[in-house]
């Protein structure tokens, strides 16, 4: 079942620190993401294989926004 990596909040995507394949374990850290001169950690909800992203270092999101999805 694939669960997707949402964003926290508004912002700017800083680091992808994953690729599609890759196995991921619940809390790993995917990716940061700035929001007003902040730096967020962004964290898998669950364990499995990274399937997509959707998202490219220095794109915009908004709150919500699929960054990836975990299968």
């Amino acid at each position: 079942m694939a669960e997707d990596v949402l964003a926290p909040m508004v912002g700017k995507i800083l680091k992808i620190k994953v690729k599609p394949g890759d196995a991921v374990q619940e809390d790993d850290e995917v990716l940061v993401m700035e929001s007003m001169k902040l730096e967020t950690s962004v964290h898998a909800p669950c364990g499995g294989v990274v399937k997509e992203i959707k998202v490219a270092e220095g794109d915009r999101v908004e709150e919500d926004d699929v960054l990836m999805v975990i299968e």
